[in-house]
């Protein structure tokens, strides 16, 4: 008997999680989409975010051809991101772009799906402060190359301002990355690996502050490895653009197996 009654209250549970508490009261029933748009919005300005994307949702569902169901969509990426959700922000805003590649707010799209990734910040890192730099790189790349499509796409979107400044921060950011990379090879005496991050932030990102730390390390990874003519080729780039570097100051040494650790002065 003790085992019927708790099979009895497992299946009222288990009925209860499928169609809804019985007391639950739907305040939509019957309403246009119009107000169904009105009460998630008004949810959104309370910042009720969770109560907002349920009204948005049932909107979808049973409007899903209509202009306020596609407003809805972005107003649930959004709801997400305010409440601060990212993956299901982004995973919101990706759904609009592909149901909606020629709508009018699709560059919005866009935006809010890089300022979701871009904002996206690990536990550990908000409990350690961590550096962006000394973050996976894979999540700023991914925020990067949003931007860059929003700003490739739509160059006159009213967003593609702010998603210009993004990308220069975040190509900094992964600039950073790489050097730290790169100083952590050196330390390890892993100078070609070194090398390697060195040349990809030349590649990648030109315009980014670490260019002349970049050359500095690349310096001395050549000369460690004594290929002379490479070390010597970077020295020249690195003295035509960067005359000023520490490198070339009244303070160098004159010993040349000395002046190579000058790029432990960026750290």
């Amino acid at each position: 008997m003790k085992y019927i009654l708790i099979l009895t209250f497992t299946l009222l549970l288990n009925a209860c999680a499928i169609f809804g508490s019985p007391t639950e009261i739907d305040d939509t029933k019957g309403l246009p989409a119009d107000r169904i748009y009105q009460k998630g919005a008004e949810k959104m300005i309370d910042k009720d975010y969770e109560k907002a994307i349920g009204y948005f949702r049932k909107l979808e569902s049973r409007y899903p051809h209509g202009v306020y169901a596609t407003q809805a969509q972005l107003e649930i990426a959004y709801a997400h991101f305010k409440k601060q959700e990212p993956v299901l922000a982004v995973a919101a805003a990706d759904r609009f772009i592909k149901l909606h590649p020629n709508h009018q707010n699709v560059d919005y799209a866009y935006y809010l799906k890089g300022i979701a990734i871009f904002s996206d910040r690990g536990i550990v890192e908000k409990l350690t402060k961590q550096k962006i730099s000394d973050r996976d790189p894979r999540a700023l790349r991914d925020s990067f190359m949003t931007f860059k499509d929003l700003v490739t796409r739509y160059p006159k979107s009213r967003y593609a301002k702010d998603a210009t400044l993004r990308m220069v921060y975040l190509a900094n950011s992964l600039s950073e990355h790489e050097l730290h990379v790169a100083r952590y090879y050196m330390k390890r005496q892993a100078y070609l690996a070194a090398v390697n991050r060195t040349k990809y932030v030349l590649e990648n990102y030109p315009n980014s502050p670490g260019i002349e730390e970049a050359l500095v390390i690349q310096t001395s990874a050549y000369d460690l490895l004594g290929l002379e003519d490479l070390k010597n080729d970077t020295i020249r780039v690195l003295k035509t653009n960067y005359p000023q570097s520490v490198m070339f100051n009244k303070n160098a040494p004159n010993d040349e197996r000395v002046w190579w650790k000058f790029w432990e002065a960026f750290e």
